[in-house]
């Protein structure tokens, strides 16, 4: 059996897409994939993201956001940043590491000023959606966007 692939999904706050990414792949790719997630900053995870995920039958609701130095020393095969902002202020990591830049719409954003909870969840289901497809198609998808 081959080794796994260690992959970071690295977002800003580390409250919902790099969550949901990590969601996705412990979900659909544990038997290929090690994810982790973690931001830049710490913003908490995301009651939303936590809902539209469960809706998915992935449960993130145990997920805490947490910042790339707190997670276990560990040499990455992959960092994958999500957003801009964490592909700007992504830090340095040692080794082999290779480096993604998959950028998602950001769904808090998209949900403000939304006229009610449902208008709000669909960015939210949307982003759900195309992380999911990303996270299906791996490892592929890492070589090929």
């Amino acid at each position: 059996m081959s080794e796994k692939l260690r992959i970071l999904f690295l977002c800003t706050g580390n409250s919902c897409r790099s969550q949901m990414a990590e969601g996705f792949a412990r979900a659909f790719k544990s038997d290929t994939v090690e994810a982790w997630s973690a931001g830049v900053e710490r913003h908490g995870l995301n009651p939303r993201a936590v809902a539209v995920m469960a809706e998915a039958g992935v449960d993130i609701s145990g997920h805490k956001s947490k910042l790339v130095e707190e997670l276990p020393t560990q040499e990455f095969d992959w960092v994958v940043t999500l957003c801009g902002h964490a592909s700007e202020n992504c830090p340095f990591f040692p080794g082999k590491v290779r480096r993604l830049h998959k950028g998602f719409d950001d769904p808090p954003a998209l949900a403000a000023g939304a006229a009610g909870e449902e208008e709000a969840l669909a960015p939210y289901r949307r982003v759900r959606d195309e992380i999911r497809a990303f996270i299906q198609g791996l490892p592929g998808t890492l070589e090929t966007d």
